[in-house]
């Protein structure tokens, strides 16, 4: 079992940033591919991005793919989400999320074996 405990989120102005935090208990974590997604108001939950269990591959969501980095830390248990350059398309809930296949991640309707419960990200032009 996983547990995943998100944080850093807020309110920010457009052009700002911020940095999430996915904090992650279990044995498993290591072995995991782990990812962030976030829904907002209206919208269905959509992928952002991914990283593998080593760290050493990482995908994005088009529009977040020059602004946005993820990160890994199996040693601290911990994912992190860089965002730069905010806009007001960005506001949502960011969920953390961890699966077993890093590949199908970014995948509509994809397997995750756990998510967190979100925190929220509010961008004001």
């Amino acid at each position: 079992q996983v547990q995943l405990v998100e944080s850093g989120g807020g309110l920010v102005q457009a052009g700002d940033s911020l940095r999430l935090s996915c904090a992650a208990s279990g044995r498993t974590f290591s072995s995991l591919a782990m990812g962030w997604f976030r829904q907002a108001p209206g919208k269905e939950r959509e992928f952002v991005a991914a990283i593998s269990w080593e760290g050493g591959s990482t995908s994005y969501k088009d529009s977040v793919k020059d602004r946005f980095t993820i990160s890994r830390d199996n040693a601290k248990n911990t994912v992190l989400l860089q965002m730069n350059s905010l806009k007001p398309e960005d506001t949502a809930v960011y969920y953390c999320a961890a699966a077993r296949n890093f590949a199908t991640m970014s995948v509509p309707g994809t397997a995750i074996s756990y998510w967190g419960k979100g925190t929220r990200v509010t961008v004001s032009s």
